[in-house]
């Protein structure tokens, strides 16, 4: 998982043949080393369709998803192993590198008190079954922490890397986010600092999920400490342009954070990839 890469929202959320038709010939017209594909409906996927297109131009790829209610692992550990195994199943077969995203929880999953030690063991014992089966399936498995208002469980650098060491799986990497660290930590720096021993991917992300550069993340923090780790992972852009009505009210987005595609991409990735040469990421 290294390398310049797009999250797949980009160009769509709805991962059928159409949108991987639209989306993979764009991200190679970008020249991206690879795409993170939003799997929010992995039974619906022609896996062998994607694969073929992904291996035509070149492209790589990862997969990353939240859990839906049914499936929250804090409540319903057995319900989030059967999901994630079979997302794990689709992601291999797609040819990704890894699974990654809110696989210990959902995306707006909120009890309005503290998350309990109850929850986080059965957390843990869904992500200690995910690791495995991702192992044997030849990927890696990714948490991502997001922040207080899309869910109450996993919201920093330090509380990823603490539910992997209480896991003790060696296939489960931390996956931080821009955005929800610009929210959540005293300071990216240190919330990449917390996570650097398991941290091999990250989504760049402005403050308004929109164009990179544009808005108040502050950038030169996130990459000096990145080269200071000699981080050597996945860096993915990640800004919401097409939102399905489920997708857009999990993260409350209501209005347009970009006015389309191209602004983000003309604009945002020269700006990021700028920043990776300067701090020598790439």
């Amino acid at each position: 998982m290294q390398g310049f890469g797009v999250h797949t929202s980009m160009w769509t959320m709805n991962w059928d043949r159409e949108g991987a038709e639209r989306t993979i010939p764009s991200a190679a017209e970008y020249k991206m080393d690879f795409i993170e594909i939003a799997l929010l409906n992995a039974p619906a996927v022609d896996a062998a369709h994607t694969r073929a297109l992904l291996e035509k131009h070149d492209m790589r790829a990862v997969a990353s998803l939240g859990l839906p209610e049914h499936a929250w692992a804090s409540v319903n550990p057995d319900g989030a192993i059967a999901h994630l195994k079979q997302a794990i199943e689709v992601a291999a077969a797609m040819g990704c590198e890894a699974l990654s995203g809110v696989t210990y929880g959902g995306i707006g999953e909120r009890t309005g008190v503290p998350p309990t030690m109850a929850e986080y063991d059965n957390i843990a014992i869904a992500l200690s079954a995910a690791a495995k089966h991702a192992k044997d399936a030849g990927i890696l498995f990714g948490i991502e922490p997001v922040n207080r208002y899309e869910n109450h469980l996993i919201n920093t650098g330090a509380q990823a890397t603490w539910m992997i060491e209480k896991v003790g799986s060696d296939n489960i990497f931390v996956h931080l986010d821009t955005y929800h660290m610009n929210i959540e930590e005293k300071g990216a720096g240190n919330g990449i600092l917390d996570a650097r021993e398991h941290l091999k991917y990250i989504h760049l992300s402005e403050s308004d999920r929109g164009t990179p550069g544009w808005g108040t993340c502050d950038w030169d923090e996130i990459y000096s400490t990145l080269a200071a780790i000699e981080y050597k992972g996945g860096l993915a852009m990640e800004s919401f342009i097409n939102m399905p009505p489920e997708v857009g009210y999990g993260l409350a987005i209501w209005r347009p954070v970009a006015e389309n595609f191209e602004e983000v991409m003309d604009n945002g990735l020269p700006f990021l990839r700028g920043k990776a040469r300067q701090y020598r990421l790439i």
